[in-house]
């Protein structure tokens, strides 16, 4: 891992999901070094034990679960403890590419359930300890296709449109409450998450315009760094924000 400040979240609990690879596990890696104390998730208990062996002598916590089931959030709760200081929804799966015309009703009630319905369930479980405390930081992963139609199937496309409003929608309520939730939306990343192209007609569109304006794909650590900004003080002034980290993708 890269150098990174020491002491951002010295005395801090936070909470991170998908924490087993790729993009949670860089982050969980960042909080832990920067002093602070990580409650990680996932729902593969192999990559939960190496990220306890990876972070071994710091503050981690881990619970083995799916994010979508009401009972690992309340195991991450017991886990956390009185006071949760920030949360990050970084757990998420694709659809295949699947257009509306072919989505199947077990992917898109899957990937609504991972993408949108769980990060809304943790962010209410989260808030009134937050709000209790008078300041709380969450940050959730929305993607290049929150942002746009072209870059994934449509209950994927849906699902990050929805993380986007409900990010605005938590800054907007419970901003006066001492509460900042903000959104990074990446382009592609370097991850172990599931993408395969399950439909022709959905490549037949995508693909070429994804070999033409899709920038190189980035490392999961560089999205960690964002995610860790807005989780520390460092973003004390930004709220609602949908920080693209895609190498320039959504300029185009």
């Amino acid at each position: 891992m890269s150098p990174s400040p020491a002491g951002r979240f010295t005395g801090k609990t936070i909470i991170v999901t998908g924490a087993g690879s790729g993009i949670g596990r860089a982050t969980a890696h960042r909080i832990a070094h920067e002093g602070g104390r990580v409650v990680a998730t996932d729902v593969v208990p192999e990559r939960l034990e190496a990220l306890g062996e990876e972070l071994s002598g710091l503050d981690v916590a881990v619970v083995v679960g799916d994010v979508a089931h009401p009972d690992t959030i309340e195991a991450l709760l017991s886990a956390a403890g009185d006071r949760i200081d920030g949360l990050a929804n970084v757990a998420g799966i694709m659809d295949g590419f699947l257009p509306p015309s072919e989505v199947d009703d077990a992917t898109w009630d899957r990937v609504m359930a991972v993408n949108v319905t769980a990060p809304m369930r943790l962010t209410r479980a989260v808030l009134p300890r937050m709000i209790d405390a008078g300041v709380g930081a969450i940050v959730t992963v929305a993607s290049e296709a929150g942002l746009r139609g072209s870059s994934a199937g449509v209950a994927y496309t849906a699902s990050k449109h929805a993380v986007i409003g409900f990010t605005k929608s938590v800054a907007f309520f419970h901003g006066p409450q001492g509460i900042r939730a903000n959104a990074v939306a990446p382009g592609a990343v370097a991850t172990n998450i599931e993408a395969p192209m399950r439909s022709a007609y959905a490549g037949s569109r995508i693909g070429p315009l994804m070999q033409t304006v899709m920038p190189p794909m980035a490392q999961p650590e560089q999205l960690a760094s964002a995610i860790t900004w807005l989780l520390s003080d460092d973003s004390a002034n930004v709220n609602g924000a949908i920080l693209p980290s895609d190498g320039g993708w959504s300029t185009i």
